[in-house]
């Protein structure tokens, strides 16, 4: 099981028509893509899929649709988090688990739990959740950091939580938790920026947002990393450096959805409270993908 998540998982966008609705003929386009260009696993209404403004009666028509696109082809992550523990445990339980290999839950965010609470959350999560759970770490939104001691507690203890997505931009934190981890838990870089860093300190992979336009890209520089060939992945790394500041500049998943639009995958539209990228950084992620192509990152 763990091996399934060691690598390169995509946190993929949710493709929207113009007028709002969800645009599942984009959806299975980019499906195709990233596994065409063997990433190792997907990940669906995370934050990049814009899953808090998508109503239940089309998550469950995106989990279904994905789960019957991808075909058991790479392994499925559902993302299903928040900041009220009790609703978590109601949707845990009333979702169809046939296809799903592991739920991405985020540290609750806006309540700013102490790290008890958040350790308490999880444990409950892991205790109801019928395939395993990948905690999420991203204080820049939820406004809370868990702590190493508390994820190295949970790893310890809830044999159910196999992996840690952790976007702190701590390399301190990342590293005692690598060092301290328990056999068999996965860190996985939730910061794109971050990959080769955490990948040379031992880390596992990256569930990315960039990957939805790069996704060979990615995967190669993940897959250099791992086998311990970082010259080659730090070309990669610094080849990308451009499109991933571009994409985050200006809001997420705003500029992927963005680079996605320019490459002809979906339609750049997101829901509010999200817009559109502005005009010059459009312009400059469409010149960054003009040269990459014209200047291929991979021979």
């Amino acid at each position: 099981m763990h091996n399934k998540f060691r690598g390169t998982g995509v946190a993929i966008a949710t493709p929207f028509h113009n007028e709002g609705g969800i645009d599942f003929k984009s959806l299975k386009k980019l499906i195709e893509y990233q596994i065409n260009n063997h990433v190792d696993y997907l990940v669906f209404l995370g934050t990049t899929g814009e899953a808090v403004t998508i109503n239940d009666d089309e998550r469950n028509a995106v989990v279904n649709y994905a789960v019957e696109m991808v075909d058991g082809r790479v392994p499925v992550v559902i993302g299903l988090g928040g900041n009220n523990t009790q609703q978590i445990i109601n949707t845990i339980k009333k979702t169809d688990f046939n296809g799903i290999d592991a739920i991405l839950s985020v540290s609750p965010y806006y309540n700013k739990p102490q790290q008890e609470g958040i350790y308490i959350h999880y444990k409950t999560i892991a205790g109801v959740s019928p395939v395993p759970v990948i905690l999420y770490n991203v204080p820049g939104r939820t406004g809370s950091n868990m702590n190493a001691e508390t994820t190295l507690r949970i790893a310890h203890e809830i044999s159910n939580v196999l992996a840690i997505k952790e976007a702190s931009k701590n390399l301190e934190q990342i590293s005692k938790i690598i060092e301290q981890r328990p056999e068999g838990f996965l860190v996985i870089s939730g910061d794109d920026l971050y990959t080769l860093p955490i990948l040379a300190l031992g880390g596992d992979g990256v569930i990315s947002v960039t990957a939805n336009a790069f996704p060979a890209e990615f995967s190669a520089l993940v897959k250099y990393g791992l086998k311990g060939d970082f010259a080659k992945a730090r070309e990669i790394h610094h080849g990308l450096l451009d499109i991933i500041k571009a994409v985050f500049a200006d809001g997420s998943p705003s500029g992927i959805k963005a680079a996605l639009a320019i490459k002809g995958m979906c339609k750049n539209a997101v829901r509010l409270p999200l817009v559109k990228v502005n005009r010059s950084l459009y312009k400059q992620i469409t010149n960054i993908i003009k040269k990459t192509e014209e200047h291929p990152l991979l021979k």
